[in-house]
């Protein structure tokens, strides 16, 4: 067949022609160092849970923990985020073991910060692991997460986690003002280094249910509309993340993320604070079960979300992908 020239053509395939050209003209890059990976911890010795809605997802002994976050940090990883899995026994109404310093998760920071000093620890500020009810506030006589009564719980717990050495502390619950009061209760008692990451648009989405089950938490009544977000809201989350940036956060933070990749772009927008994402264990499981039934690679599928991710304008991610991405970047 003989060749056709149609030289009034544009050809943007040309930046397309060769891995190197590719990699030349590549606008958005992932890297270990934008990555932060979630750990679910339990009491005990050599233990190792599977995680039945999260395949390749374990919950871990302190111990493990460490092995762990030594392998990843080795690899480039900077930070990884803790998540106490409880025994009912130790949950009460107030979630009052938030503030134990003797409890799991401040037993697993100081653990981290004497044997990996340069590994960045974060750990949720929120009550839904420590409570019966599995809110993330204080229920007052009427029913209700009272969100000025879980303001000094927050508090409590925020210090605990700072004096255990904690880098950053990150505040999920969204209650009103939270920021302020922690950013004002850590500046007071000397934790002036203490990062303050918030959770700025967390949505009240259908995403979440594996992570709940992953910490061993259940609604007793009612959902978490009243402060989670309204999923159909952007408008709304910038003005949280206006008010979280003058209370003094230092961080903010969209979760979920792929559903939310307009909210990660527009607060890349209107704030002056790094923005992160959290890609949610309800989009880690659904990539995950569609690679068991063969239907998606999971691997180069989980690549692309965060790639997606890191383009909307994220400056970093928490995912439990982290040791398969690794694999791909190195």
């Amino acid at each position: 067949m003989i060749p056709i020239s149609y030289p009034f053509l544009k050809r943007p395939r040309r930046n397309r022609k060769s891995i190197a050209i590719r990699q030349l003209v590549e606008e958005t890059t992932l890297s270990a160092k934008n990555l932060i990976s979630p750990f679910f911890i339990v009491e005990g010795e050599g233990v190792r849970q599977p995680i039945v809605s999260m395949p390749g997802i374990e919950r871990l002994s302190l111990d493990l923990l460490l092995k762990e976050g030594e392998i990843l940090h080795a690899q480039g990883i900077p930070a990884i985020a803790l998540f106490p899995a409880l025994q009912a026994s130790i949950k009460d109404e107030e979630g009052s073991e938030s503030w134990n310093p003797n409890s799991l998760i401040c037993r697993a920071i100081r653990l981290l910060k004497k044997e990996l000093p340069s590994l960045c620890v974060i750990a949720d500020i929120a009550l839904d692991p420590f409570t019966t009810h599995g809110h993330d506030g204080i229920v007052n006589m009427k029913g209700e997460v009272d969100n000025d009564l879980t303001l000094s719980a927050l508090t409590k717990q925020a210090l605990c986690y700072a004096q255990a050495g904690c880098d950053i502390l990150a505040p999920s619950d969204m209650m009103d003002g939270r920021v302020r009061v922690i950013r004002e209760a850590l500046d007071n008692q000397g934790e002036t280094a203490v990062s303050i990451l918030a959770y700025t648009a967390k949505y009240a989405s259908a995403f979440y249910g594996p992570f709940r089950s992953a910490i061993h938490t259940r609604l007793q009544f009612g959902d978490k509309k009243t402060y989670q977000m309204n999923p159909a809201n952007i408008q709304e989350a910038v003005r949280e993340a206006l008010l979280d940036q003058e209370e003094g956060a230092d961080m903010l933070m969209v979760k979920p993320a792929l559903p939310y990749l307009d909210v990660i772009a527009k607060l890349k927008e209107k704030t002056l604070l790094p923005v992160g994402a959290y890609h949610v264990s309800g989009e880690y499981a659904m990539i995950m079960a569609a690679h068991e039934k063969g239907y998606l690679d999971a691997q180069s599928t989980l690549f692309e979300s965060l790639v997606s991710i890191k383009r909307a304008g994220a400056d970093f991610i928490f995912t439990y992908a982290a040791p398969q991405i690794l694999d791909l970047l190195n």
